[in-house]
């Protein structure tokens, strides 16, 4: 097994970047959802609200800057705010989890109200502020903005086989639904069919990850990233009918990074397209219908 792809999004919910490597920190991807908008309330904001933060662009800049570009070609460039520089504080929430985010400026925020919404942008300025869930984390380990965990892992011979239960289902017709629907980090080829859902540990090149919850899927994976239009219910009808876990139609599994022996700081490996992908434990089980 080797990897196939990797995957950054600067602002949660919108447009993805695509490098050859990527440094892996213990709260995620390097520059992977550190920023999010947040509605009135402090809550995020997604393309489950809104399909439109898919189509815009983010740029990650030096000193932890960010290019945005609007499908009409507008562009903006954010300085990261920061609580050292005096940057207002947002008290934000993302699945029920609150914690303090910096807010961009007010030019950013009029910018995102002509092109999105009335939202806010803010910084996790912070990585240690917000902890996975300790049902399934350490107490020590954190997340960014991400929906709950620091990467997401999907394999590309599950979604081959799950293309191939759509066609099942719909026989009239319907699109081969591409990997970038799921939004994941990494990608795994050369693995069986839903094999990640039995992982319990995995090394990709130097770098080893627990394993630890399959990812219940939404309504962006009925959106096309391209254009962000809406095409009807697949794959969730064909997930929840074929590929149920933990009561939702599950596609990928969610992990968390280990820190290597004698790794002191923030990066604990990159990861390169090419790299080996071993399973150092499996035998995990996540029953449809509940733990």
């Amino acid at each position: 097994m080797q990897l196939t792809g990797l995957h950054v999004y600067p602002v949660k919910s919108m447009y993805r970047l695509s490098p050859d490597t990527a440094v892996v920190q213990p709260w995620g991807l390097a520059g992977d959802r550190r920023w999010m908008l947040a509605d009135a309330t402090g809550r995020f904001v997604s393309q489950r609200e809104n399909s439109a933060l898919g189509q815009v662009r983010a740029e990650l800049l030096p000193e932890g800057a960010l290019g945005l570009t609007a499908p009409d070609g507008s562009r903006i460039e954010v300085t990261a705010p920061a609580v050292a520089a005096g940057d207002p504080l947002a008290d934000v929430e993302v699945w029920g989890t609150r914690f303090h985010a910096a807010e961009a400026d007010k030019e950013t925020h009029q910018w995102i109200a002509e092109h999105l919404g009335d939202y806010r942008l803010v910084h996790l300025d912070d990585p240690r502020a917000r902890p996975v869930d300790p049902e399934y984390g350490r107490p020590d380990d954190n997340v960014s903005m991400a929906d709950g965990f620091p990467l997401l892992l999907t394999t590309t011979a599950s979604l081959d086989r799950l293309n191939e239960l759509i066609a099942t289902e719909n026989p009239d017709g319907h699109e081969t639904l591409p990997m970038e629907r799921f939004r994941p980090n990494v990608v795994v080829g050369g693995a069986e069919p839903w094999a990640e859902d039995t992982w319990s540990r995995i090394r990709i090149g130097s770098v080893t990850f627990k394993v630890v919850k399959p990812c219940g899927r939404c309504v962006i994976t009925t959106t096309d990233q391209e254009t962000g239009e809406r095409h009807g219910k697949e794959p969730l009808r064909t997930l929840a009918r074929h590929h149920r876990l933990l009561r939702k139609a599950a596609f990928g599994q969610n992990l968390i990074p280990e820190r290597p022996a004698g790794v002191e700081g923030d990066a604990l490996g990159t990861l390169r397209l090419g790299d080996e992908v071993e399973v150092l434990e499996d035998g995990a089980h996540w029953p449809a219908d509940g733990r």
